[in-house]
């Protein structure tokens, strides 16, 4: 179960999940325990199965279409949780901007207005060489897809009733860890990425906590924006060393590229996360990424 919950506001309530992913189908399966009922609207009938399995009401459609805006009642709480999908840049738009304008059209063709909450990036900030950034430094897009997040961000205002926004760094967890799959699979190939530029990390339980959080304080968080990030922000280099010495490996070169088919070098800087722990007192299971990639490593398959 998710780290520090007691009772949730979510118990009786009808939560929705759009993007019922890695994090919006974790959250459906807490909400759940929690004693919530939960529509999901997901466009993989693989997905849809499993989250039938679970106890979720299930509506399968693509987020932009308005196909599913009847079969959704009302919702106390809706997550907007949604993925790239694939696509470039276009599957970006669909997923991330239409995909919200349809979610706003849906809530206002009827009285179907909860507390809507948005997981969406960092990737929002432009700023690097070493910078601690808050909530309230500026936001750019540096490329469309940076674009189409701000634009997002901005279409939440059509929302009616309460909303929250949660810019997510770089989320990992079971099942989920590149730089750890990079190690393992690299045969004494040069590591891709810049080893002293720092990375910001988030578990996937701690974001299923950040959310469970701010709908149990629905008022101290209507129209607001926080930064979902651990409190380590290791450079490169510590964490591979790390993780090499727990593996047993030698630590690789690095070649100062992304990796192939990633997004261009991760800007150098510190995401701040003391807003969300200062104003909802939010806390972390994992708030190192020792913690969460020691339990990660700990489960794998023998190597």
């Amino acid at each position: 179960m998710v780290h520090n919950l007691n009772q949730s506001s979510l118990e009786g309530k009808h939560a929705v999940v759009f993007g019922a992913g890695y994090i919006g189908g974790r959250f459906a399966a807490v909400a759940l325990a929690l004693g919530a009922r939960v529509t999901a609207l997901t466009r993989n009938l693989d997905k849809a199965e499993a989250l039938g399995r679970l106890g979720c009401d299930v509506v399968v459609s693509e987020i932009q279409s308005s196909d599913w805006h009847a079969k959704i009642p009302r919702a106390d709480f809706v997550l907007n949780a949604v993925g790239s999908g694939g696509g470039g840049d276009s599957g970006y738009r669909n997923s991330y901007l239409l995909g919200t304008r349809s979610i706003c059209r849906w809530a206002s063709a009827a009285d179907r207005v909860g507390h809507l909450v948005y997981t969406g990036s960092t990737s929002v900030y432009p700023q690097g060489d070493g910078a601690i950034v808050r909530e309230s430094d500026p936001i750019a897009a540096s490329n469309p897809r940076t674009q189409t997040l701000i634009d997002t961000e901005l279409q939440m205002a059509a929302w009616r009733g309460p909303k929250t926004i949660l810019r997510l760094a770089g989320i990992y967890g079971p099942g989920r860890h590149h730089l750890l799959n990079q190690i393992l699979q690299s045969h004494g190939e040069p590591l891709a990425g810049l080893p002293e530029h720092r990375l910001n990390l988030i578990h996937r339980e701690d974001v299923v906590s950040a959310l469970i959080q701010v709908a149990n304080n629905c008022s101290q968080a209507n129209g607001e924006i926080y930064n979902l990030a651990d409190d380590s922000a290791p450079t490169r280099r510590e964490l591979v060393v790390w993780m090499c010495e727990r593996l047993g490996r030698n630590v690789p070169v690095f070649s100062g590229r992304p990796a192939e088919g990633r997004r261009r070098v991760t800007p150098n800087r510190v995401i701040s996360n003391e807003r969300i722990k200062s104003a909802l007192g939010w806390t972390l299971k994992y708030p190192s990424f020792r913690d969460g990639f020691a339990e990660i490593i700990a489960n794998l398959p023998s190597r």
